[in-house]
């Protein structure tokens, strides 16, 4: 299971993500929709830990992702 929970993502003193929670059961399919610039791919690079979150958290099956190198993941 993969849980987003309020994570904020900055790129440099500009903040992009605000608060972004959600959660993905096994067998489940989540689909992100928005607008350019609306934040679809930051968080998947938050998710991938190519982007750091300053607040919340990124769980998978209890392993924190966010506090893991890109490589790792």
């Amino acid at each position: 299971m993969l849980t987003v929970n309020g994570i904020d993502v900055f790129y440099g003193d500009v903040q992009v993500l605000w608060d972004v929670t959600f959660e993905v059961k096994e067998k489940e399919i989540l689909v992100l929709v928005g607008a350019n610039g609306a934040g679809k791919s930051t968080t998947i690079r938050t998710i991938s830990s190519l982007v750091s979150p300053r607040k919340g958290s990124i769980d998978f099956n209890g392993i924190r992702l966010h506090q893991m190198p890109a490589h790792r993941i």
